[in-house]
């Protein structure tokens, strides 16, 4: 395998010198804050400025509290016919705050760039515009401990921006391109910037991991416990970046072993809550695996009849935090159900703790992503499919 790092680490030294010296600009994401909310509260330093639909601008000096009302909105209480408005800074970042009862609850948040709220429904929409560059830098410390080796940050800072770009081709039609949640990427806006995570993201500004000169899906996740998994056994795409490699690096993760045990009711419970029909459990057994011997199917036998799950729907169901991975074996014990498992995550792409382990051993940024995404190449934004 040293062999294989040795001639990747060459063929990308060489690529790098091929990469065109160019650069790009006023590359903005749309970023989905929060959504369904009664409330929204924006703040600056020097007050904010409200720009509405039809030309008018208002100013407000401290901050301006949005919520839907009939036909429009209201902003500090007075009426505006208006479905959208967009929300700059006099001076300084925005800070934001919801008041609940939405999907998306969040607490306060700086972010840069400029805010849009928009009434949907019964509720408003949230979506912040920040530039590319901005929003990796506060994407890669909520998803990398920015005290890792240099070149894992900038690893994950290539991966976040690849992925990216990815949901911005494939949500043109929509009014964000992705989520600032573990549903996409967990983005935290301008807290607790780094610098080390900084000069990863600014050492990698405009840089892609890109399959047919379009960004990749560049999927990641913590710990793969054995070799990474292919696509299409988790989320049915069948990508041929995304496929499954040896995996030795990353023995020292946390969760690379681990254990739950849960109480039968509690499951059944929680899956009636989230509108699954099952009745008493009384078995549960896994009966599909992938190569890499991860569950792709389970059984569940209950007193209504027979449930069917994918590893993954199962996981979702549960808590991605309660079953960690689909990597598991499973154990009656009467009214409980114990899962001996290794692993975290979807364990598709990139492994975080793989990265690191190689970076501590003088493997750059280039050679973990071409060993992780086998077939690609990098290249400068500015020439994607856009």
């Amino acid at each position: 395998m040293s062999d294989r790092l040795l001639v990747i680490l060459a063929f990308w030294a060489t690529l790098s010198l091929l990469l065109p010296d160019t650069s790009f600009a006023d590359d903005l994401m749309r970023v989905l804050l929060m959504q369904d909310s009664q409330r929204v509260e924006v703040s600056a330093e020097r007050g904010v400025l409200v720009q509405m639909p039809y030309g008018d601008t208002r100013v407000f000096a401290g901050s301006v509290i949005a919520r839907p009302s009939a036909g429009g909105l209201t902003l500090n209480g007075e009426w505006a016919p208006a479905e959208s408005v967009t929300v700059r800074s006099r001076g300084g970042d925005l800070s934001v705050t919801n008041g609940g009862n939405g999907t998306g609850e969040l607490k306060p948040l700086i972010v840069g760039g400029n805010l849009k709220i928009l009434v949907r429904g019964n509720g408003l929409l949230l979506v912040n515009d920040v530039d590319l560059e901005e929003y990796i830098k506060g994407v890669v410390p909520a998803e990398m401990s920015p005290g890792w080796h240099p070149e894992a940050l900038k690893a994950q800072a290539v991966v976040a921006r690849t992925y990216a770009l990815y949901q911005r081709l494939l949500n043109k039609s929509r009014e964000y391109d992705l989520v600032a949640t573990v549903q996409d990427q967990v983005y935290q806006g301008r807290q607790g910037l780094d610098q080390r995570v900084q000069e990863a993201v600014e050492s990698t500004r405009g840089i892609a991991v890109a399959y047919q000169n379009a960004p990749i899906y560049a999927a990641f996740s913590s710990t793969a416990a054995g070799p990474t998994e292919d696509a299409v056994n988790v989320w049915s795409k069948d990508l041929p970046y995304l496929k499954g490699v040896d995996c030795p690096f990353d023995v020292n993760a946390p969760r690379y072993q681990w254990r739950a045990v849960l109480k039968v009711q509690d499951m059944e419970n929680t899956f009636r809550r989230q509108g699954v029909d099952v009745g008493a459990i009384a078995s549960l057994t896994p009966f599909a695996y992938s190569k890499a011997g991860r569950v792709t199917k389970l059984r569940i036998l209950h007193s209504r009849g027979e449930l069917i799950l994918r590893g993954e729907d199962f996981r979702r169901l549960v808590g991605y935090s309660v079953i960690p991975s689909t990597q598991f074996d499973v154990e009656s014990m009467g009214w409980e159900i114990a899962f001996s498992g290794r692993g975290s995550g979807h364990a598709v792409g990139l492994c975080q703790w793989g990265a690191k382990e190689m970076a501590e051993h003088g493997y750059p940024y280039t050679t973990i992503l071409a060993y992780y995404f086998p077939g690609t190449e990098l290249r400068r934004t500015s020439s994607l499919s856009r």
